[in-house]
């Protein structure tokens, strides 16, 4: 049988969570019987296309214009006819749009996958209308989480018996344990310091205030207790700042924007999310992946990945004591840390490897011929 060739519809191939699962699967899907491609809508390849160019797999860049790009939709036909593309697998949603019309009148099979949603969560209106007549021309809808498909259901009015979850998957780590000492005496920490530490843009809909203000209660209580913020954003100057009105500037630690911060993830001793919003999120399975404890708000997918007090802790969405005291509970109780950190390693292996992630997309594509 021919390899079947699927393209990949997305935004950019900029680093970011739902770019990392479009990557993983580029690389993890069967060669012998598939052939991927990704088609970028806006002007902007990204480092991991930049990647993946390198690997050999095409990806290509369409430029869209401001407002609604008609110009767009026939240069994806195009590519679509050109390529010989049996399966269009669109990530987000308006990359989904444009697929499904560039599909008309094509044989091509179209896959939507929803990364994410807004805060607040709502109804809008267009889309309730529209979404039920994509659903016509498209053979599944995917959401990387039970949150995400439940609103997906409710907000955006796709038909129930239509949307199935499958989780995001991450590569195992196998240097979970790696030497971390010259990366500890670069920082400037001590031997007696407990690193807390999240990997995210410095964006709103994160909440690091919150998370700031939570660690800088806790630090009152704990001199031992340090802060590392890995990412960079539009907010980080705020952040900066408000670590200076808690008093904990010298204990928080802002590292910019770190190309690959694997070595991060092991050096904390605690990951910490605080986001207003999640789907699943890339970075909490990284920690998980190095069997660090977690502590995470309850939005989202988050719930469905950490059990409370078994591989971390969940506190109510934007409620700072919470997120202080679950600090204050996991920094007292070393032994429990550790326990904890190895059950979200066991609960990764279990659930949310890319092995398994694949699988599941591979029987999805599967079941389009």
């Amino acid at each position: 049988m021919a390899k079947k060739k699927i393209l990949h519809v997305t935004f950019d191939m900029a680093i970011g969570g739902t770019e990392q699962v479009i990557c993983q699967l580029v690389e993890n899907t069967n060669p012998n019987n598939y052939e991927t491609a990704i088609a970028c809508i806006d002007n902007k390849i990204g480092e991991l296309g930049l990647k993946l160019q390198q690997q050999g797999h095409k990806v290509y860049v369409l430029n869209r214009k401001p407002g609604f790009d008609y110009r767009l939709i026939a240069a994806l036909k195009k590519l679509i006819d050109t390529g010989g593309f049996d399966i269009l697998h669109c990530h987000q949603y308006t990359p989904y749009i444009y697929g499904v019309f560039a599909a008309l009148g094509t044989k091509v099979e179209v896959i939507f996958t929803e990364h994410g949603r807004f805060y607040p969560d709502s109804y809008k209106w267009k889309r309730f209308i529209i979404n039920p007549l994509l659903t016509l021309r498209t053979k599944a809808i995917v959401a990387i989480s039970e949150a995400t498909k439940q609103a997906l259901i409710k907000y955006e009015n796709f038909p129930k018996n239509k949307v199935q979850v499958i989780y995001n998957g991450l590569a195992s780590s196998p240097s979970a344990n790696d030497d971390t000492t010259a990366l500890r005496k670069e920082l400037e920490l001590s031997p007696s310091d407990i690193l807390l530490g999240t990997v995210a843009r410095l964006d709103p809909i994160k909440n690091q205030h919150m998370m700031i203000s939570a660690f800088a209660k806790a630090a009152k209580e704990n001199s031992n207790l340090k802060l590392i913020i890995v990412g960079d954003g539009p907010i980080r100057a705020e952040l900066e700042q408000h670590a200076i009105n808690e008093g904990v500037k010298d204990k928080v630690l802002f590292t910019g924007f770190i190309v690959n911060p694997k070595s991060y993830f092991q050096l904390i001793d605690i990951f910490l999310l605080s986001s207003l919003s999640e789907g699943t999120s890339m970075t909490l399975l990284e920690a998980m992946a190095c069997a660090k404890p977690c502590i995470v708000t309850d939005v989202g997918g988050n719930p469905e990945i950490i059990t409370n007090e078994f591989n971390g802790y969940i506190t109510p969405n934007r409620n700072s004591d919470a997120f202080y005291k679950a600090v204050i509970n996991i920094t007292n109780l070393p032994g429990k840390r550790v326990a904890m950190g190895e059950a979200a390693r066991t609960s990764f292996q279990n659930k949310f490897t890319v092995e398994k992630m694949t699988e599941l997309y591979t029987s999805l594509y599967h079941e389009c011929y």
